[in-house]
């Protein structure tokens, strides 16, 4: 069998991570300025955390806070940090008990004969985004006869895979209602799919690895720009968004390096060598057509190649942690200047209060926030990204 390397993933995939667009950033592989900024101080993080907590409330919200909890506090039981399935075994000192609790609240308030672990106010995937840190609850739990997590994860999987509409090549709909395919869907089931196959293992585990690498798949063959390397925002359905919105492209890109270092890190990871080579360049896709566009400030703009649009701190955040774990993964730094700008910037943007300034308002999609109010993914996405700036640079050191 083929063991998917860091080298052989660099040597195969740094051209092609590269070659899309000419103007993008150029640091060769291996050699890596430090950022001049430090990483954010315990206390300005500790308000951001609580800011995030206080206002995420609808599913995918609650799905990125509970991701961003993992990857900050808890990385060994996380998909980048450790292996999977995680130790079935928790301490006191490394226990998720705040990922656990909000997973165990979640499961404990689902509505009863539902499939979904919440209310996704018509979305389908959005639901899904909360399954990791059940299936974590789940697997951690020390009362083996505790069956709650299992069967609201095992709700869950059923309805994207037997109840969610798909289209005809066979791409889970983001929409209950239509089949419409929206780039923010890849961070919230493919990522639940992956985990699912790789703690239940077998035959089955691996259909569900190549599920989620499938639907990655088929979700970039209908929204990926190959013009620009970027993705459209939603296509089929009654209605599109052609624009390259930066946090579509930013949920795309991460919830793909989700599903890439699952399969990495599980024992199926040697059945799906070419799956994690095409993740690793439709990431580097993304990243290409993205950095492309950065200001001098770091800043990207929410549609990111349109001038007359305007500076989005949340998009930014997302990749530029995007950024550090692909290099992380694959070895090829060619954007770390680029993210180190970025961190930087966002550095400069969370207030004395914890909150991130200058976001898109996440429900509009076209606008800014209004002065007072905040974006709640936003506020995850500051988290995600001090957690993989911290990891990247410390990964230089061993």
């Amino acid at each position: 069998m083929r063991s998917f390397s860091t080298w052989t993933l660099s040597a195969l995939a740094l051209s092609a991570v590269t070659s899309h667009v000419a103007a993008a950033p150029t640091i060769a592989r291996g050699v890596v300025k430090r950022s001049t900024a430090s990483i954010m101080s315990t206390e300005r993080i500790s308000l951001v955390r609580a800011n995030m907590l206080n206002i995420s409330d609808k599913s995918w919200e609650i799905g990125a806070a509970v991701e961003a909890l993992t990857e900050l506090e808890w990385p060994s039981l996380g998909v980048f940090g450790g292996r999977v399935p995680p130790p079935s075994k928790l301490n006191k000192t490394n226990n998720a008990e705040d990922v656990i609790a909000i997973a165990e609240q979640v499961v404990n308030t689902k509505t009863p004969g539902s499939l979904p672990l919440i209310d996704g106010d018509g979305a389908v995937g959005d639901p899904a985004s909360i399954g990791n840190a059940v299936l974590l609850a789940n697997w951690t739990r020390t009362n083996t006869s505790d069956t709650r997590f299992a069967y609201a994860a095992k709700d869950q999987l059923d309805f994207l895979l037997n109840v969610a509409p798909r289209s005809a090549a066979g791409a889970i709909s983001q929409r209950e209602s239509e089949v419409q395919l929206w780039a923010d869907f890849v961070y919230m089931a493919p990522p639940f799919i992956a985990y699912y196959g790789a703690l239940q293992g077998g035959a089955e585990g691996t259909k569900l690895l190549q599920l989620a690498y499938d639907q990655c798949r088929l979700y970039r063959d209908v929204l990926f720009d190959a013009d620009k390397s970027l993705w459209r925002h939603i296509e089929l359905g009654s209605s599109s968004d052609d624009h390259l919105w930066g946090t579509g492209n930013a949920w795309a890109a991460a919830g793909m390096l989700r599903v890439l270092e699952t399969i990495r890190k599980s024992d199926l990871e040697d059945q799906f060598y070419d799956q994690q080579l095409n993740l690793t360049i439709w990431i580097g896709e993304i990243l290409t057509g993205a950095w492309k566009y950065q200001k001098e400030n770091g800043t990207l703009y929410n549609y990111i190649d349109e001038e007359d649009s305007f500076a989005d701190t949340a998009s930014t955040a997302l990749l530029a942690a995007s950024t550090y774990r692909l290099a992380m993964v694959s070895g090829v730094s060619a954007y770390i200047s680029a993210a180190d700008r970025a961190f930087e910037l966002i550095d400069k943007s969370v207030d004395e209060d914890g909150w991130l300034q200058n976001t898109v308002d996440p429900l509009l999609f076209s606008t800014p926030s209004v002065n007072g109010a905040h974006s709640p993914e936003g506020q995850s996405f500051v988290l995600l990204l001090q957690a993989a700036y911290r990891d990247y640079y410390a990964s230089l050191n061993t």
